[in-house]
């Protein structure tokens, strides 16, 4: 009788292993095997890490074998289990590789295809085409569209992390790390005796070192250092944690009445502000998202304000960007002045302090929860409702959401728009002549990253899309891309998210912005948070009275006064240092170790990828040999796959 050989492997997370009753059953062309029990004697089967192999014998002839059935009935209690992949060894010496990377709960059961990725079309069997049907009709029960907050991209329906499917649900590992982070923030930076002074101002600002960890040579202590200086605070628009809102200004807006009398003593050309502008020497920072916008009121014994500044910064003679003016409120008059780097000091200084403040809010609340996180969520719901398992984009894109979901819904549970093309989104805001802007690393290191994901991507969609013809009537592709159109980015042309996909060209453009925004542009504004926002006063995330309406009276004190007070300043920098830290665990772009993709090709690809990544890296290391302020953050080693802190 015909013998199969099956090699079953156990994931090695956490609680993977179970104990429950296995069974498996082979779907052949020319039949069905009988349930058989994977079982060996005297032997605990399905361990957490293991390997195990089993022989089934079935009476008759199967033929090519289609599909592998396993099911899980319990031993004793509930207990989960994850598959990592099956391997048969059939009659006849072949090897079918069959992935799941998937968790098995309670008492059920799941269909398994081999691992050739496969579009629709390619599926001409009714039995295959019935599986991916069902598959997805499964799914899109499983994770549904739901609105968090109106005019945000749609969520997963689920009001907490155990509401999800256990698919996408953090390992028990993961979890504890995100949970343990602040607390060992807080341990880690000496700062829990400073938590219970809430409304309690600091003296001054060398008052704040009392929670700021020193650790030599850092980017972090290079800001305590010199947060004061023009050359700092230029420096941050371009390689900060917010590096995507400075833009050349190519004509001053009406409501910043500048002049060149104003800011002659910055302007080194001895030009006039308007010739300035003509030779691109004049950028701008607009924080008018944030006119309008109620403070938080949670706390009513402290009151916090907002601003909605205007900065005006010029390319000196050394090529650096420093500020020249700031308006702090978007409407121009006689109680909104202009602060100047010729104005008394401490006048300046606030002035700067408001402007860091509303990059701050800005940076958390759009580039990095808006842009990356729920942009990312949008992508891997779409993904798990309308592409199967078998489908190279699930294969090729899975990585770079996992935990994505999960972590948006721990922070709805705990804490808590227009998107373009990497390079052209450079471009349209007069940021991408290198010559020009010779020290802007987020866009430099940040083309590089691009270009290999694109290339990359480029490589997969040849290899299963033959023609421009085989994208358009690729069904399954067309419902991705337009689940994250109607739903996710609520129809609106503004996202420069298209609702269909017709070439093999704007597919590849496509799935680059997926990984791109999942994986590098998060990296480049989240893990920088402690470095460029654990000194308070170079960041702080509330200010305690209004922004000031006349010039010359404002004194240290009071701008100490406005800073936050002690027990919000160490929540901050628990914060911060828990946003900044990588997980034991974390897999950095360019690591596939779930092995969805099984053909020679792809993984030919993936190794080019990869040896990409590494020159990147290598280029990178090399540009920031004896710099004291590095820009590290886009460098692929240290570019998680997917948003999940």
């Amino acid at each position: 009788m015909p013998s199969y050989t099956v090699t079953v492997a156990t994931g090695s997370q956490w609680f993977a292993g179970t104990d429950d009753y296995i069974y498996l059953s082979l779907v052949g062309s020319a039949g069905c095997s009988e349930k058989h029990l994977l079982d060996k004697p005297f032997y605990n089967d399905f361990e957490r890490g293991a390997i195990d192999s089993y022989n089934v014998v079935v009476d008759d002839e199967l033929g090519d074998i289609q599909l592998i059935r396993i099911e899980k009935r319990k031993y004793w209690f509930h207990d989960d289990w994850y598959l990592k992949y099956i391997t048969l060894k059939t009659p006849c010496g072949d090897y079918i590789e069959f992935p799941c990377y998937r968790w098995i709960s309670g008492e059920s059961e799941i269909v398994l295809r081999d691992g050739r990725a496969k579009l629709a079309c390619d599926d001409q069997i009714h039995i295959l085409k019935h599986h991916r049907r069902k598959e997805l009709e499964t799914r899109q029960k499983q994770y549904r569209w739901m609105e968090w907050n109106p005019g945000f991209p749609l969520s997963i329906d689920a009001k907490c992390h155990k509401d999800l499917p256990r698919d996408i649900q953090f390992d028990s590992e993961k979890g504890v790390d995100f949970v343990l982070n602040y607390s060992k923030a807080m341990e880690n930076l000496f700062i829990n005796r400073f938590m219970h002074m809430f409304q309690s101002s600091w003296s001054d600002f060398s008052d704040f070192e009392k929670i700021f960890c020193r650790i030599s040579n850092t980017i972090s202590e290079q800001v305590m250092n010199h947060w004061q200086e023009d050359l700092m605070f230029g420096y941050q628009f371009l390689n900060g944690c917010n590096p995507v809102l400075i833009q050349r200004c190519m004509k001053l807006p009406e409501n910043l009445p500048v002049t060149t009398e104003m800011v002659e003593c910055s302007l080194e050309r001895q030009l006039t502000l308007e010739q300035e502008i003509e030779l691109g020497n004049i950028f701008i920072v607009d924080f008018k998202l944030l006119d309008g916008i109620d403070v938080n009121k949670t706390d009513p014994c402290t009151l916090q304000f907002l601003a909605a500044p205007i900065c005006l910064l010029y390319k000196n003679l050394a090529n650096k960007i420093v500020p020249i003016a700031i308006q702090l409120k978007q409407v121009p008059g006689d109680e909104n002045p202009i602060f100047l780097p010729s104005d008394a000091k401490y006048d300046w200084l606030l002035a700067k302090i408001w402007v860091r403040s509303s990059d701050f809010h800005v940076h958390q609340t759009v580039t990095h929860l808006l842009r990356t996180h729920l942009v990312s969520e949008v992508f891997g719901i779409a993904l798990y409702r309308q592409l199967p398992a078998v489908h190279p984009i699930f294969k090729l894109l899975v990585a770079h959401v996992r935990f994505t979901i999960a972590i948006n819904t721990k922070a709805r549970e705990q804490l808590i728009c227009e998107h373009g093309l990497f390079d052209k989104a450079i471009k349209a805001r007069g940021m991408d002549n290198t010559e020009d802007i010779p020290y802007y690393f987020y866009r430099d290191d940040g083309l590089l990253v691009w270009e290999a994901i694109r290339a990359f991507t480029a490589e997969v969609v040849d290899i299963y899309y033959e023609s421009d013809q085989v994208v358009e009537g690729d069904p399954e592709l067309q419902n991705f891309v337009n689940d994250i159109y109607v739903y996710g980015m609520r129809g609106k042309k503004a996202s420069g998210f298209p609702e269909s996909m017709k070439t093999k060209e704007k597919l590849s453009e496509y799935l680059t912005v997926v990984i791109f925004t999942a994986s590098a542009q998060h990296a480049a504004v989240n893990f920088g948070q402690y470095d460029w926002s654990s000194w308070i006063p170079n960041a702080p995330p509330t200010m305690r009275a209004p922004p000031p309406t006349v010039k010359g009276v404002v004194t240290i004190e009071q701008i100490v006064d406005m800073l936050p007070d002690r027990g919000r300043s160490c929540w901050h920098l628990g914060a911060v240092w828990a946003l900044s830290q990588f997980q034991d665990n974390e897999l950095f772009l360019g690591m596939y170790p779930e092995e969805h993709f099984i053909e020679t090709p792809v993984k030919e690809a993936m190794a080019r990828f990869r040896k990409n990544l590494d020159s990147i890296v290598s280029v990178i290391a090399e540009r920031n040999k004896n710099k004291k302020l590095q820009y590290y953050y886009l460098s692929p080693d240290r570019i998680p796959n997917s948003v999940a802190i």
